[in-house]
């Protein structure tokens, strides 16, 4: 989440970035009505989220170019290159994804030359929603392209929770529809493409996740990309204390470890201020152990019950006898996504999925 000193995320379509891609536009195709488009673009730009802005951007170009959707595609090809900000592309597949509906192969072909310059992965839903069968056909053969952006493309347009977009509920209901490319994607050596496959899996696992355990139980992690897919496919079923899920990863055995000097510093803060949870693994066994090291805070809500989230903190192969220290920082300001209320907030620390110390903070007025 950006800082609350940065620029708005919708400023990305600001004003000059209009006039940047009107510029472009006009180098393109110089019979651009670039007067017409930025008049049309900018009004009520301040009302609009990030992503009605890039909508307006798509809708306007539309609006002024006097061509046919076929001729327009080859002027918005020539400019996809010339754009200053890979996010603001995304306004190309978007067009297509408006107004590409009727000519399913001309279409596809255009998201697939656009997502190398941002991503098509929102466009390339609304093919998924009115033809799955085909689309997912398709991007199967992508999962094996040489163009990374491509590779990823075939996961990330087919995950059944992609954030910013709706749900592809016939993925969501029956995850073997999109199973093919994941296994095509398992071991791929780009990262950006295993992010993506990580994350479509555990998209699943909110909804089936005995089905996703049985996959990766299946697979051979001997390979390290596979591995790393493993180990971020689960993250949620790790932090949930899932046993198969911390088997799969090395860490299912029950620790035999205590957790000394546990505290918070300052034990009392105020809204925006910086807390710091440290303490100490030991072993209490001489053989090594592979720990899953994680921490949860019992935020209070509105009514006065607590709801529990879950921090990553480490994954670790401890020695017999051993002892590990630990220390974590975090800012406890307002979020977008989480509003703080006043009280005594509880904080668990969590080995292999279970809760082995507690300690606590308060936030006051």
């Amino acid at each position: 989440m950006a800082d609350q000193t940065s620029p708005a995320l919708k400023e990305i379509f600001n004003a000059e970035r209009l006039a940047h891609i009107a510029t472009e536009m006009t180098a393109v195709y110089p019979g651009f009505d670039a007067k017409a488009f930025l008049k049309l673009a900018k009004t009520g730009l301040a009302k609009l989220s990030v992503m009605q802005r890039m909508a307006r951007v798509s809708e306007c170009l539309h609006a002024v170019l006097p061509l046919g959707y076929e001729e327009s595609l080859d002027v918005l090809r020539a400019l996809a290159p010339r754009l200053n900000s890979a996010f603001v592309s995304m306004f190309l597949p978007h067009y297509v994804a408006t107004y590409g509906a009727h000519t399913f192969d001309l279409s596809m072909n255009a998201l697939k030359y656009f997502t190398a310059f941002g991503s098509s992965e929102f466009a390339i839903r609304h093919f998924l929603r009115s033809d799955i069968e085909r689309s997912l056909a398709l991007m199967h053969d992508w999962s094996l392209d040489e163009n990374e952006h491509v590779r990823r493309l075939a996961s990330e347009g087919s995950r059944p929770r992609l954030p910013w977009s709706f749900r592809l509920e016939p993925v969501q209901a029956n995850p073997t529809l999109a199973a093919a490319i994941l296994d095509n994607l398992k071991a791929d050596d780009s990262l950006y493409v295993r992010k993506s496959v990580a994350n479509h899996l555990n998209d699943i696992t909110k909804d089936h996740p005995e089905w996703v355990l049985a996959l990766i139980e299946g697979w051979s992690l001997e390979n390290k990309h596979t591995a790393w897919i493993a180990r971020h496919a689960l993250r949620s079923l790790i932090k949930q204390g899932n046993q198969r899920a911390l088997a799969i990863i090395g860490a299912g055995g029950k620790p035999e470890v205590e957790i000394i000097d546990v505290k918070i510093e300052p034990a009392v803060i105020r809204l925006g201020e910086k807390i710091t949870l440290s303490f100490t693994v030991k072993s209490t066994v001489p053989e090594s152990q592979r720990l899953v090291i994680d921490y949860a805070i019992d935020y209070v809500k509105a009514n006065g019950s607590t709801s529990a989230k879950v921090f990553k903190l480490k994954a670790t192969t401890l020695p017999g006898k051993a002892t590990e220290s630990i220390a974590r920082s975090q800012h406890i300001k307002e979020l977008t996504t989480r509003k703080h209320y006043l009280g005594l907030h509880a904080v668990h620390v969590l080995v292999n999925g279970e809760r082995l110390a507690s300690t606590a903070f308060e936030i006051l007025a």
